[in-house]
């Protein structure tokens, strides 16, 4: 018997269910759901690489931003959780710097990991951060080389849950249990994963999916000092207390926004160095209002809204954590609703110029569905993509159908917060 097939049958023990329910759930449908995605992925591993010697399964998982919508690249605060939906790989090492990957729904990548510098013809895809995760470890004094791997991912591209970083964070993850001792701090694995974001992908994010998806649960977590960021955990059961989270997938694309994206913090910076700084965090509204009329000349109205909403924005973080940890949820789902309506008249995201209106159509049902018992927002980078919902179990339901009938049959996922970032799974 090969090691895949071996691995498949080690499925059903009971240390290996075990170890599936502390990532995904304990529901019998998720089980099973879960079982059969891993025998498929080890059995395409078997097809494409044949027998290698053990496999290793790594998993990383996507991540729901809460709170603080465009606060991290600024330096500000954000409350965020990893959930249950992850990008997941079997891999093999090689004796030589070659890497051989497989993505379901993608062509296979072959490439070479002597030259580690970027590539302008790299930029954009899955190549240039394998490249970029492989250079920031070397970097940092970690061990790299090649390896064979079949990936699958539950977290969509353009769903809004960080595809990307779940993809990062995992590939910290494959060199870290491959060539390592998988004991990178998951503050390095964020940071890491952030620069090949940036550096070698050409996407200039904040470190907010990265940090969410290598810490794994439900964490604050404050950017004062992105060199060394302040992560704090919480202990809260959003189910516990009558809700679900719920995003719903509008199906408006990500592509060609890259620059929308990049002009909110692009923005912000210059209204910050108006009056002599370089990022907005510390920033007071009073501040703004007495240099408004000279940051209006020169940085323009639509930054200077932006700089009102990420000082409001920044300001609420500490107020729904302390929300969360007093158990005033009714003041909690306030504070979620009004940083949405800041998202989407001041910070003006929710709908890029000569794009489809499907974000705010989503919103608009939501709060006629959700009013006075819910909350809704944007959920993440915006212009695309899905928003994040605070519906009371009883009536999730009739959400999802609701949404579903609108936005396709796919449109919502109801998320469970997992406990942990990059997993080593042991069959």
């Amino acid at each position: 018997m090969e090691h895949w097939e071996a691995m498949i049958e080690k499925l059903e023990a009971p240390e290996v269910k075990k170890r599936l329910a502390e990532l995904y759930g304990q529901d019998e449908e998720t089980m099973k759901f879960q079982q059969e995605r891993y025998a498929s992925l080890l059995r395409n591993y078997g097809k494409i690489f044949g027998d290698r010697g053990e496999i290793s399964l790594i998993s990383a998982p996507g991540r729901t931003e809460i709170g603080g919508n465009h606060t991290d690249h600024n330096h500000g605060r954000v409350l965020a959780a990893a959930v249950s939906l992850d990008t997941l790989c079997a891999v093999t090492p090689r004796e030589d710097l070659q890497v051989h990957f497989h993505s379901e729904g993608y062509k296979p990548i072959e490439m070479d990991l002597t030259d580690l510098s970027p590539r302008a013809e790299e930029e954009g895809t899955t190549n240039a951060l394998i490249r970029g995760v492989a250079a920031g470890m070397q970097e940092a004094g970690y061990k790299i080389g090649g390896f064979d791997a079949t990936a699958t991912s539950t977290v969509a591209g353009g769903s809004g849950l960080s595809s990307s970083a779940a993809l990062e964070v995992m590939l910290t993850g494959v060199l870290d249990a491959l060539y390592n001792r998988f004991d990178m701090p998951f503050v390095l694995r964020a940071q890491i994963s952030q620069r090949a974001e940036n550096v070698y992908f050409g996407k200039p994010s904040g470190l907010l999916d990265q940090m969410a998806s290598a810490a794994g649960g439900l964490v604050t977590v404050d950017f004062r000092n992105p060199e060394n960021p302040e992560v704090n955990p919480l202990q809260f059961d959003f189910a516990e207390r009558g809700y679900a989270l719920v995003v719903v997938a509008t199906g408006g694309s990500h592509a060609d926004l890259t620059d929308q994206y990049s002009a909110i913090p692009a923005e912000m910076q210059a209204v910050a160095r108006c009056c002599g700084k370089e990022v907005l965090r510390d920033f007071t509204t009073e501040q703004l209002l007495q240099n408004a009329g000279e940051i209006r000349k020169k940085a323009g109205e639509r930054a200077l809204m932006r700089a009102f909403h990420f000082v409001e924005e920044d300001g609420r973080v500490p107020l729904q954590v302390k929300a969360l940890q007093e158990n005033r949820m009714k003041d909690f789902l306030r504070l979620i609703i009004e940083s949405g309506y800041s998202s989407f008249m001041y910070l003006q995201n929710v709908y890029a110029p000569e794009t489809d209106q499907s974000l705010s159509l989503a919103l608009c049902i939501a709060e006629n569905m959700l009013k006075r018992e819910g909350a809704w927002r944007i959920h993440g980078g915006g212009f695309a993509g899905t928003t994040l919902n605070f519906v009371p179990l009883a009536k999730v339901d009739e959400f999802v159908e609701t949404m579903s009938s609108i936005f396709g049959e796919k449109a919502c996922k109801v998320l469970n917060i997992r406990p942990e970032g990059a997993a080593w799974l042991k069959c």
